[in-house]
């Protein structure tokens, strides 16, 4: 295996931890299938992009039921649902990291939402980066000469 394919470690106090190469290395991996799992669940879902509102940088896309719509909006916090876990996901519940809800934007098919969101803690993505802090976006590779290379 060629190094640029090996996965990138992060050192843990403790020891070194290796993560996960599909979110850690540099091989470019696209899921072209995720729609497919997502629809063949049954369940109704929206995808939302969530955009930070003041930078415009996109922060992640992710999935939305009914319930976590009108939660988001009665709460005025990104809740989404989890297409892998299958179950209500309150983005920061754990982490801390919540994003505050600025805006809400409809497509025009209404198949889609825009979240403009403020983070309120770290980060939003649930990997970290190499000092151990949860990244500000899930977009933290650009895609060089076939190659995925870190931004941070």
């Amino acid at each position: 295996m060629q190094a640029e394919l090996l996965p990138r470690q992060v050192r843990d106090r403790r020891q070194f931890v290796s993560m996960n190469p599909l979110e850690e290395g540099n091989a470019l991996q696209l899921d072209f299938t995720k729609l497919q799992k997502v629809a063949r669940t049954g369940l109704p879902v929206l995808p939302v992009v969530v955009q930070d509102a003041d930078s415009k940088e996109v922060l992640v896309v992710a999935y939305s039921n009914q319930e976590a719509f009108e939660r988001s909006l009665k709460t005025g916090i990104a809740t989404f649902w989890s297409t892998s876990r299958n179950e209500l996901w309150v983005k920061g519940a754990t982490s801390g990291d919540t994003l505050q809800l600025v805006d809400v934007r409809v497509n025009c098919e209404q198949n889609s939402l825009l979240y403009l969101v403020r983070r309120v803690g770290g980060g939003v993505c649930h990997t970290k980066d190499a000092k151990g802090k949860t990244r500000k976006t899930c977009y933290y590779r650009s895609l060089k000469e076939g190659k995925l290379t870190f931004l941070e």
